[in-house]
């Protein structure tokens, strides 16, 4: 009973400061977005986009640090070695758990540069973070069902737009975008209905990632491949808050993105074919990786 009310009370404080600090770092975020909405000019806006990033790199400090000083938890990464804060990156990632997020935040804080998102257009509206995200150039992505699409076909194509769109504000500086290809999280009911050929992998979707890199062309030239496991078992973002000590096993790998890949008409048959082909051998090697560790 003890345990389980100071894990109860570890999590209160935890989700209290989490929104703490996010309100407290919202302000400057906020009065900065409002330059940069009213400043058409590029230089001054470079310099605000400078300022957000630096912003919310203390948001995310702030946040590692608190949760560090919480609870305990045990990292085993590798492949950290060769990244670098000033250059393009395509992060990709197996997806199990709103954690996942926190976890990536902590290994490539300061690291890369910080971690673009590809967004469900709805969120621009969500509370607080929403500005914040559009102040950061987060992608803000509008997908259509098959069935908007057949009602509606003068729409398709706009979300291929979008993502040209927003990819191509990232041609002039270092960005790191991240994208779970997965497209939802794991659960052993999505992979049975799936019926995936991966053992611990649901099947990638290969279509955001590929108009990234047809948009960002020569400048995004490698692919951080994460593969992260929980080896006492996958926790939910509560369980994670509550619990007293979790440990997580990440491995990187930085993988050349090949240059037939890069900056081509996606949606060419053919680039299609070698697209689904490169992403298809990453994602066996990921399960044939997180299998080992598994067993280890």
């Amino acid at each position: 009973m003890l345990t389980t009310l100071v894990g109860a009370l570890r999590g209160v404080v935890i989700v209290t400061f989490l929104v703490v600090n996010t309100l407290f770092w919202a302000v400057p975020v906020y009065i900065t977005a409002f330059f940069k909405l009213i400043l058409p000019f590029r230089t001054p806006r470079k310099c605000l986009d400078t300022i957000l990033n630096f912003l919310c790199y203390a948001w995310i400090y702030c946040i590692n640090g608190f949760i560090g000083l919480m609870k305990q938890v045990e990292y085993d990464v590798s492949g950290l070695e060769d990244l670098r804060l000033h250059e393009w990156y395509l992060v990709i990632s197996n997806h199990q758990t709103m954690v996942d997020i926190f976890v990536l935040q902590k290994i490539f804080h300061g690291r890369i540069p910080f971690l673009k998102y590809f967004l469900k257009q709805e969120l621009i509206w969500m509370p607080i973070l929403g500005l914040a995200w559009w102040a950061l150039d987060y992608p803000f992505m509008k997908r259509y069902s098959s069935e908007t699409l057949r009602k509606k076909p003068h729409l398709k194509g706009k979300d291929i737009e979008a993502t040209k769109k927003a990819c191509a504000k990232f041609r002039d500086r270092p960005a790191s975008i991240m994208n779970f290809v997965e497209g939802t999280r794991f659960t052993p009911a999505k992979h049975a209905k799936q019926n995936s050929p991966y053992r611990h992998l649901l099947k990638p979707r290969s279509g955001g990632i590929s108009y990234v890199l047809s948009v960002m062309g020569q400048n995004m030239r490698k692919v951080i491949d994460v593969a992260i496991v929980y080896p006492d078992g996958v926790e939910t973002l509560w369980k994670f808050f509550r619990s007293a000590k979790t440990r997580i096993v990440v491995k990187l790998s930085i993988v050349p993105i090949p240059s037939s890949l890069l900056g081509r008409e996606p949606d060419d048959p053919a680039y299609k074919d070698r697209f689904n082909q490169w992403l298809n051998d990453l994602w066996t090697k990921k399960d044939e990786k997180i299998g080992q560790i598994l067993n280890s």
